[in-house]
């Protein structure tokens, strides 16, 4: 298995494996690239919009048809989103699930990543990060989303040294 995509099969094993029901809730992924999250979330039953960056947008569409059953076509949208441009464009607090495999590893885009998931996000929104920590940004980047998010980690592969952090909004913060 790919490296790049190590942190997507985990997550996608912990959706199945987990008690994380998708049955009727509204999921995104951001920055999907291949879109594995996102039609594994569709698969077990949820409405799911799985966004990334304009170049990727086509292998998506094209992963979303080739995967995801006729009947459930219409449970999946993918949509094009740049982490802070456009969220007028998502419903603010519209997602039960917000899904993530691997998005934080570039230092400069983690302001615009807490806003895209303080919008995205309401007081009953569930954060599912997969994500290798490894440098010191990745636990500052930690850090500043407990600032916003209760986090919590819930899963660690060890074989993999992939972990997998669950996050709640903070009672009383409101959005940046």
């Amino acid at each position: 298995m790919a490296d790049i995509w190590a942190r997507a099969v985990v997550l996608c094993m912990y959706l199945e494996l987990a008690p994380v029901n998708l049955k009727g809730r509204t999921a995104i992924e951001l920055g999907a690239g291949t879109g594995l999250v996102g039609i594994v979330a569709t698969l077990l039953g949820g409405n799911v919009t799985i966004t990334d960056r304009k170049p990727a947008l086509e292998l998506l569409r094209d992963n979303v048809k080739e995967n995801i059953p006729s009947d459930l076509q219409g449970a999946v949208q993918v949509s094009e989103l740049t982490w802070g441009e456009g969220l007028e464009h998502y419903p603010s607090g519209g997602y039960d699930l917000i899904l993530g495999a691997d998005i934080i590893y570039l230092e400069e885009t983690f302001p615009a990543l807490l806003r895209t998931l303080e919008h995205l996000s309401s007081m009953e929104s569930e954060l599912l990060l997969s994500c290798r920590i490894r440098y010191e940004r990745d636990k500052r980047f930690l850090r500043l989303l407990e600032s916003l998010f209760s986090v919590q980690e819930v899963h660690y592969n060890e074989q993999r040294d992939i972990h997998i952090y669950r996050a709640v909004r903070l009672k009383g913060k409101t959005e940046l």
